[in-house]
Formats: structure tokens, C-alpha cells, sequence
């Protein structure tokens, strides 16, 4: 019977341990994720270079894949009249031990053809912890009608 009370308990506080260290890495993903629309925002290549993993992929919303260099040229591309705005609406994150995968929905406007617009765009990006830093190795983002 003390054995078994003993092993609850262990388990008990394993679970607990973990599931504050998975706030923590939930805390740290969601602040990343606004430092990359950040980034964005202020066209920082050199904070997105440190926030992207070399092999990430991206599926825009249109269903095209993008590199991380490719994203990073698109940077430099833009147009400053043409320059987005990424806000993030909602985002959570569900910790698999070195990875974690955030989700949520993002606002995006900027000016298209010379028009304004305004998109909602719901994302998924995986993150994978390599040497005690967070990088993103996958994202997309499909429209909210």
C-alpha cells in the first residue's frame, strides 16, 4: 500500500513539473510569435533569420510554399506603401516535449494594386527546441471567410 502511495505521488508531481514547464514554453512561443510579426512589421531580416530555422517551409494562404530565403527576399521586395501588418488575434500552443505547435488567427492589412485591404488568416506554425532556442520549422495560414 506505501509503495503504491509512493508511486502516486512521484506521478503526481511529475505531471505537475511538467505542466509548469510546459506553460513556460508556451509563454516563450506565444512572445516569439509576436516578435516574428514584429519583425515583419519593421522588415528585421536579421530577427527573422534567428526566429526561422534554415529548412522551414511556408504554405501561404494561397497554397504556395516558400522558403526561408524566399520569405526573407519578400521582405526586402515589398513595397513600402505595399507593407503588411500582421497582427495576431488569438494564439495558443500545445507543448510535445521539443515541440510545440501554435495556432490562432492573425490580422493582416496592408495596400494590394493600390488598394487597402484587411485579411483574417487562421495559422498553424511548429516549433522545434534546438540548443535552448525556440525556431520555426513549418507554418501556414489559411483565410477566415
Amino acid at each position: 500500500m506505501k509503495l503504491l502511495f509512493c508511486l502516486a505521488l512521484v506521478s503526481a508531481m511529475t505531471m505537475s513539473a511538467m505542466a509548469q514547464d510546459n506553460g513556460s514554453v508556451e509563454s516563450k512561443v506565444i512572445a516569439i510569435e509576436k516578435a516574428w510579426n514584429q519583425a515583419y512589421k519593421l522588415r528585421d531580416k536579421k530577427a527573422l533569420g534567428e526566429i526561422l530555422h534554415d529548412t522551414m517551409v511556408l504554405v501561404n494562404d494561397d497554397g504556395s510554399l516558400q522558403s526561408k530565403r524566399v520569405f526573407l527576399d519578400s521582405v526586402d521586395a515589398a513595397k513600402p506603401s505595399e507593407q503588411q501588418q500582421a497582427e495576431p488575434e488569438s494564439i495558443s500552443v500545445r507543448v510535445f516535449g521539443d515541440v510545440a505547435i501554435a495556432t490562432g488567427i492573425f490580422r493582416e492589412k496592408g495596400i494590394e494594386n493600390g488598394k487597402p485591404y484587411l485579411r483574417r488568416n487562421r495559422f498553424v506554425d511548429t516549433w522545434v527546441s534546438r540548443n535552448g532556442s525556440w525556431v520555426c520549422v513549418a507554418a501556414s495560414a489559411t483565410p477566415v471567410r
